[in-house]
């Protein structure tokens, strides 16, 4: 069998099988060179690790000291000594503030001495009624012989008793003086404000020869010196009152504060408070006190700053997860295809916390996901390429 010669053919067929052939042609060069690109995104991997379910505190906390005593002297006077500076460190037991004092010192010494005289006249008193006593035993080994009276020994007998008694009110002269100079120390005590702890002076109010007094029932006044114990601190914050069931004592923190960008401090939860807030305008919440891991001076926290805690109360190790950004609405994430198309699943989660997400179902290890969701056209169905991450500043 033989077929027609292209120069056999009639020009008007051999017309139209060219048109056919360039438009094919046009055809699929338009498809190549207008095909969509695929979209550069940003995939993670599926891996296993640990995930941890954690509240955080709804407005900042703040960070306190464990032991802080704004202190003056139990008594009013005028500041004669001021021994310490702002900011600086003292020992328990130092002196801080010393109040005028010259007229109880002298009243020290007058009971220093009003207690010489007394054990004086102890010695002098009780002499003589030694004597006396004496006295009175010869006195009854004189009557038992008949050599005195019996009126003569009653006289021995008394005057020994009553020397003795002389004695014995001569030794309580000497207790009074004695409680007369302990009270005179104590009153002098009072005029003498020491640390109650180690710690650093936060604040002084009052100056060399001003006038210092104790606050008065009902009526605040200023205190005399600000002391911090900086040893030990913890962070004072509100938690949502949904969330504090889930919260106990002991449970491990991370706290940040915005004054150390980058940080981040290692505590536990120390108090949680019996009752909830209810403050006009804000939600109910409850407070709660993380206490930080141990500090030294390097760390360099100040009272007052304002502080995150982030409470981890469950903690699940080496089981599936995935970042929670990667997450759409529905618990839905996009998996990279081995074909380079993006495909829908559905999956189902456990833990969770801002970071990490537990997959329980519906991806497995090893799989890629995509986490750059806000791009431009990224959807199920479309074809991407990954795009590596680019190394954090």
């Amino acid at each position: 069998m033989t077929f027609p010669q292209l120069g056999s053919i009639p020009s008007k067929y051999k017309k139209l099988t060219i048109a056919v052939v360039a438009v094919t042609a046009l055809a699929v060069g338009i498809g190549y060179f207008t095909r969509s690109k695929p979209i550069p995104v940003l995939l993670q991997t599926v891996e296993r690790g640990t995930v941890e379910a954690s509240v955080s505190n709804t407005r900042a906390g703040t960070v306190n000291a464990c032991r802080r005593a704004k202190m003056s002297p139990a008594a009013g006077g005028q500041i004669s000594k001021l021994q310490v500076k702002k900011g600086q460190r003292v020992k328990k037991g130092q002196v801080l503030l010393e109040l005028w004092d010259n007229d109880l010192h002298a009243q020290e010494r007058l009971a220093q001495e009003q207690l010489k005289v007394s054990q004086s006249r102890v010695n002098e008193v009780c002499t003589l009624a030694d004597a006396a006593q004496r006295d009175a035993v010869r006195s009854q080994e004189l009557r038992n012989k008949g050599f005195i009276s019996a009126q003569q020994l009653d006289r021995a007998l008394t005057d020994a008793s009553s020397k003795q008694s002389a004695c014995n009110s001569a030794k309580g002269d000497i207790d009074q003086s004695k409680s007369r100079i302990a009270l005179a120390r104590a009153t002098l005590d009072r005029m003498v404000l020491r640390a109650p702890f180690d710690g650093v002076v936060a604040d002084i109010s009052g100056e060399l020869g001003e006038y210092a007094t104790p606050s008065p029932p009902g009526i605040p006044t200023l205190p005399a010196i600000d002391l911090i114990d900086d040893s030990c601190m913890y962070v004072s914050a509100p938690i949502d009152e949904v969330d504090a069931s889930k919260l106990k004592i002991g449970q491990r923190s991370r706290i940040t504060l915005d004054a150390i960008k980058g940080r981040v401090f290692g505590g536990k939860v120390r108090r949680i408070a019996p009752y909830v807030l209810d403050l006009e305008k804000q939600a109910r919440t409850v407070e709660v006190e993380v206490e930080f891991d141990k500090l030294n001076e390097k760390n360099n926290l100040l009272v007052g700053y304002s502080a995150d805690v982030e409470i981890i109360y469950d903690v699940r190790n080496q089981v599936l997860r995935i970042p929670t950004q990667t997450l759409l609405e529905g618990n839905r994430v996009l998996r990279y295809g081995n074909d380079g198309v993006l495909e829908e699943r559905k999956v189902t989660t456990g833990l969770s916390n801002w970071e990490y997400a537990e997959v329980t179902s519906g991806l497995e290890e090893g799989d890629r996901v995509v986490s750059s969701l806000d791009r431009p056209g990224v959807k199920a169905g479309v074809r991407a390429v990954p795009e590596q991450a680019k190394p954090a500043k």
